[in-house]
């Protein structure tokens, strides 16, 4: 038998509805501030699909830095030019999908919770946050099987994401240590609890990045780089009296009006300081499967990002369902989004080795 239910979403509604969950999601999102469609951008987003020869996949370019001298005075300048050499990085595209559903209209009618109203809310920030996660943990080189504070995620479809075999781990020039007075090649099986992060390490890292070459992102033609690191280790950071003489306030700072500054700590020597609980760390992981000798020290990933340290494909607004169950006395909502995430890589002529494109990563200890 058929029925009428005038309160079902129109397709008006629907795309309202859309839109709404996915400003709510961007909005909440703490990797926002730093997404743009240039090539200056920490996470560079590409809206549109690429074909390749392998189907539909977005295509995000990296472009290198010339080599050779070119000429000089009146030599012959034509058949002199230099090619330039650009990287291909293929994004693989994924769908993210969930959903929440009511017990009943009885159940309904003994709240004053509108479900309907819940349920966006909810499932906006579960995107948002979701995406973070993920985010970071592409930048770490940690496998989406893995939370960001190391504990395994236990039967999630993470792992499953089309693009969830794309994430590497750091490469050898981008993998760092700190080891309380100077940068070494990590090991995260030789932290110990001395390797207490320090402002000499921000010093140590900004001219590291930039003896590497990676690329700074630019504003009011100064060079900058975004420091991810754990609230832990800003409050670590807190500690130490260099630190704090050397700290400067944003707001004092020319040529902050960039989005990532929004939301900064403080800007220390071309270091935008920005502390998240996601930043990768091991206290969710078990006794033996931390870092340090013995696996029981807890540690961190601190990192360094330049421009184009991220590439994310986004394939438009979330698209939002609502279902009827039970002879519609049930109700439930869904919510997809389509995307894909790539931790950008080049040959680097520089490290004449494959490096990670803008991210430099740093393990140390974590109180």
């Amino acid at each position: 038998m058929g029925a009428t239910n005038f309160a079902e979403l129109t397709p008006a509604q629907k795309l309202v509805w859309e839109r709404d969950v996915w400003h709510a999601a961007r909005d909440q999102m703490f990797i926002k501030k730093f997404m743009g469609k240039d090539e200056n951008s920490m996470i560079q987003i590409i809206t549109e699909l690429t074909k390749t020869e392998k189907g539909e996949q977005c295509i995000m370019q990296l472009v290198a830095d010339l080599v050779e001298d070119g000429v000089i005075d009146d030599n012959e300048r034509e058949g002199n030019e230099e090619a330039m050499q650009s990287y291909a990085q293929i994004l693989s595209i994924g769908l993210m999908t969930h959903g929440v559903r009511n017990k009943g209209k009885m159940a309904d009618q003994k709240t004053v919770i509108n479900f309907r109203e819940m349920g966006k809310s909810r499932l906006a920030y579960w995107l948002a946050n979701r995406i973070d996660q993920l985010a970071f943990l592409t930048l770490s080189g940690i496998s989406y099987g893995f939370k960001n504070n190391g504990a395994p995620r236990v039967g999630s479809p993470f792992p499953n994401l089309a693009f969830a075999a794309d994430v590497s781990a750091p490469t050898s020039k981008r993998s760092l240590m700190w080891d309380g007075t100077s940068l070494a090649t990590s090991n995260t099986g030789a932290i110990t609890s001395a390797f207490v992060p320090k402002y000499t390490m921000i010093v140590d890292m900004i001219a590291y990045a930039k003896e590497h070459y990676v690329k700074p992102l630019m504003s009011g033609g100064k060079e900058y780089y975004v420091l991810h690191v754990h609230p832990q280790t800003l409050a670590q950071l807190k500690k130490d009296p260099d630190y704090q003489r050397a700290v400067v306030a944003v707001a004092a700072k020319s040529g902050t009006d960039s989005p990532w500054f929004t939301g900064a700590t403080v800007t220390v020597d071309g270091a935008v300081i920005h502390e998240h609980r996601l930043v990768y760390n091991t206290k969710g992981a078990a006794a033996g499967a931390k870092w340090g000798a013995g696996g029981n020290v807890n540690g961190t990933r601190t990192l360094l990002c330049g421009a184009q340290a991220l590439g994310m494909a986004d394939l438009g607004a979330p698209e939002w369902c609502e279902k009827k169950f039970q002879y519609d006395s049930q109700q439930g909502i869904n919510v997809d989004k389509m995307l894909g995430l790539l931790k950008s890589k080049f040959f680097s002529i520089y490290d004449n080795s494959l490096e990670d494109f803008g991210v430099v990563s740093l393990d140390h200890y974590l109180q």
